[in-house]
């Protein structure tokens, strides 16, 4: 199976059906959270507290009467209010389901925010990322009034709750945002917004996609028919011999993470070899209780599984470093966007590296990949142990500090350009909250001209590909912290954190 797929399916699920209410089961299980209202918070005297604890308590009484048994009278719970000029707490759902960031997310919060500005709630004894991950907010909170702040998987955010409360919410997540992050939504964001801004920085900084859809292999001709320029190369490479001379193509499907599924090609044979590959076998055909998935190759994939597919021109030759070994390798920068929507990167990013040294033209099969893919999480026996580096830390001698900042400032447009790409050309699929933010991992790579070509976008990044650098995303974290949460919980912008650039502004005109 595909890492990650059932999440990417349901978040795909929900995108297309909107904003869904979760409809409680029966009121009567809701539990009522009890807590203590102390009198230097809301300036309630201890008589008060007394008396409303009383009114509202739950009590049964048995009477007993001379014509029958005795009889039970119950009162309902009814949650606290504080009063209207009390200055409210804010509650804190945080459980972002990874062990790796999670200590870093909490660190953050309690290191930049005032003590006691937050009481955390627990998740419910039920609740698992994976197999159960749904949340009411409605029964964790003591009263409607609350603020709260939620930090957890996309799958467990109430956004029916954050909908209907837009004004006491900050939401880790915006809810559709698949403009960028699909890959395939993505050249489309990227060809929709060309079209009224030909001189954007866009242009020279995406490769040009062809996308198309097949869902087995015996139909990938007619997938293809109108993907002109990809035809047109094909057939011109199947006649050239010398295979440096043809234009390789990379091939990725849109809806997988991780670079599973990405494969080079440069002629319709080798293409059709790859999706080939990727059939389940079946011993019988049409034979009755058969495996409908079939056996999935190396890295999981199949052609029904995936379906939406892009092919872009192959960037060669990259930049390669002879310090490291002249392997190849991309820019995994984190990002952050705040409401609707300021676009922040962090300036400390990392140089994710191939584990072999670049070869081209490409060798044929996964196990050539090794020299072509920088994913981390894809690397076999690596010849190397260094394969995540801080990218300042680079060699000078290779790349001169002047020659950073020239590739920096390329990242730092284009990911402001990409983002409000999206918001103003693909306002279906991209949906920025008022009362949202979102973390990113906008992955680039930098050719052998030092042109910086953006890769993917992705949310919910796997901050694990760090490795030992724990502290850039601890840095980055805080950085979320100051310029996400701090306003939210304190009323007082963030500006304590260094490394966290804002590089673009977009008003959409979205208040609540």
């Amino acid at each position: 199976m595909i890492t990650r797929q059932t999440q990417r399916h349901n978040d795909d699920q929900i995108e297309h059906r909107g904003i869904l209410s979760k409809i409680e089961k029966t009121q009567t299980n809701r539990s009522v959270l009890c807590f203590a209202l102390e009198s230097s918070t809301f300036g309630v005297t201890a008589a008060n507290e007394q008396e409303s604890t009383n009114n509202t308590k739950t009590e049964a009484e048995s009477t007993k009467t001379e014509d029958g048994p005795a009889t039970t009278t119950t009162t309902t719970t009814l949650p606290i209010h504080p009063p209207e000029d009390a200055k409210l707490p804010v509650y804190a759902l945080v459980n972002y389901g990874d062990t790796y960031v999670q200590p870093l997310i909490t660190s953050a919060l309690s290191s930049l925010l005032p003590e006691g500005s937050l009481t955390y709630l627990p998740t419910p004894s039920t609740w698992d990322a994976n197999t159960n991950p749904d949340i009411s907010l409605p029964s964790l909170l003591p009263f409607p009034e609350a603020k709260v702040l939620q930090i957890m998987p996309y799958e467990s955010l109430d956004f029916d709750y954050i909908s209907s409360h837009p004004a006491t919410s900050l939401v880790n997540s915006y809810m559709i945002r698949k403009a960028l992050i699909r890959k395939h939504y993505l050249a489309k964001t990227v060809e929709n917004y060309l079209v009224k801004n030909p001189d954007s920085v866009l242009k020279d900084h995406v490769k040009r996609s062809e996308a198309f859809e097949v869902d087995f292999a015996e139909f990938l001709d007619d997938a293809l028919v109108e993907a002109w320029d990809l035809n047109e190369s094909m057939e011109r490479n199947a006649e050239k011999e010398e295979e440096e001379e043809r234009e390789w193509w990379i091939l990725k499907p849109g809806m997988s993470d991780r670079g599973q599924g990405i494969r080079l090609f440069s002629t319709m044979e080798e293409l059709q070899g790859i999706f080939d590959g990727w059939e389940p076998e079946s011993d019988d055909e049409g034979e009755e209780g058969g495996d409908e998935g079939g056996e999935e190759e190396g890295d999981g994939i199949m052609t029904s599984h995936l379906r939406h597919f892009i092919a872009q021109p192959y960037i060669h030759p990259p930049l390669l470093l002879p310090s490291m070994g002249n392997r190849k390798f991309h820019l995994r920068v984190y990002a952050l966007t705040v409401g609707a929507m300021r676009v922040y990167v962090y300036r400390d990013v990392l140089a994710l590296f191939a584990s072999k040294g670049y070869s081209f033209p490409p060798e044929m099969g996964v196990e050539g990949l090794e020299r072509h893919l920088t994913n981390t999480c894809l690397q076999g026996e690596p010849e190397y142990n260094d394969s995540v580096r801080r990218f300042w830390d680079l060699s000078v001698d290779d790349l001169p500090d002047e020659q950073k900042e020239r590739i920096w400032e390329q990242v730092r447009s284009v990911t402001g350009e990409v983002f409000e790409a999206a918001a103003r050309e693909m306002m279906v699929h991209f949906q920025p909250l008022e009362q949202g933010f979102e973390v990113w991992g906008v992955d680039f790579l930098v050719d052998g001209k030092e042109n910086v070509w953006l890769l993917e976008v992705n949310s919910f990044p796997d901050f694990k590909q760090t490795g030992r650098l724990t502290g850039v995303v601890e840095g980055f974290w805080r950085g979320v912290v100051d310029r996400a949460v701090r306003p939210f919980v304190t009323g007082e912008e963030g500006k304590e954190v260094k490394g966290m650039e804002l590089v673009r502004e977009v008003d959409l005109g979205r208040r609540f």
